[in-house]
Parts: structure tokens; sequence; C-alpha cells
């Protein structure tokens, strides 16, 4: 295990898809590596990978609250500043990457939540997904649902971050 964010790129998903969705504006969706979970180690496999694959939106929430508090406590709320501005993005993007994760789609981190806390007949409809899961992703995508659901979501959740005053 490694804290070394090189580890994780993919270079496809990490790279070549954010190159050609940001400059050609192609819905394209990114990945990382997987980090790699030895189930071996795990006292209750899917109870406890599930608790793992939370862990990653976890994170993104504390690193937003993090970038809410260092904004609350150094800058007036609406300042342009560029510091501000920077804290600002790196709070939705945290906020929005938690929400999305947390689509209850495989590969995301909610499809493995989702697995492992349903009973395994369930559990084994949702593992099925898994080969299909990018699919699902862009019929989600296309379909507004994205737009429609997740977005307004993580706007909720960033307001209550950053209030507007």
């Amino acid at each position: 295990m490694t804290l070394n964010p090189l580890a994780h790129i993919d270079w496809i998903g990490t790279v070549l898809f954010p190159i050609i969705a940001f400059t050609t504006g192609a819905p394209l969706i990114g990945w990382a590596k997987p980090v790699p979970v030895n189930f071996h180690n795990l006292r209750a496999p899917r109870r406890d990978f599930a608790i793992i694959a939370a862990a990653g939106p976890a994170s993104n929430l504390v690193q937003a609250l993090f970038g809410a508090a260092v904004l609350a406590l150094a800058f007036d709320p609406l300042s342009m500043d560029l510091t501000a501005r920077v804290l600002r993005f790196f709070i939705s993007l945290n906020v929005s990457l938690a929400i999305f994760n947390m689509i209850p789609v495989p590969p995301l981190d909610g499809g493995n939540v989702l697995s492992g806390i349903l009973p395994e007949q369930f559990a084994r409809l949702i593992d099925q997904i898994r080969p299909w899961g990018f699919l699902v992703l862009y019929a989600l995508l296309f379909s507004g649902f994205l737009g429609n659901v997740v977005f307004p979501i993580s706007r909720s959740v960033y307001n209550l971050l950053v209030p507007a005053y």
C-alpha cells in the first residue's frame, strides 16, 4: 500500500480520457487503478470490503470539510481571492467525487458498498452488473440522471459547507 498518487494512475483513465474530455468536450468518464485489497486479511470479507469501499468517498468528504474550514477561517465567504477560489473548487470537486462514487453501480464505490450490505443473493446480482458498469454509468449520464439527481445533491452538500451568506 502506498500514498503515492502516481501508483494509482491508469494512463488511459486518469490521463488520456480527461485530456480528451477537456479538449473536445466529449462526455468521457475517467478512472484510476483500483486499490488492491487482500480479502484473506478481512474477517468478514463482504462487510469489510464495503467499509473499505466507503473509505474513498468518506475521505473526499473529510477533505471537503477541511477545505471548508480553511476557507471559513482564512477568507471572507465571498472573497474572489485566487486562493479562496481554488479552495471553493477543491471543496466542490471533493464533494462531487464523493457523491458520484457512491452511485450504487459497480465498479464505483457505491456498488461495492451495496454489494457488501445486501443479502448474498442480491449481492450476486450486483456483481453480475460489474462487467457492464461503465455502460450503465454512460446510460445514467446520457439519460440526464447525473445532471438531474447527482449534481443537485452535490450542490446541496457544497452549500452546506460553503454558505453563500
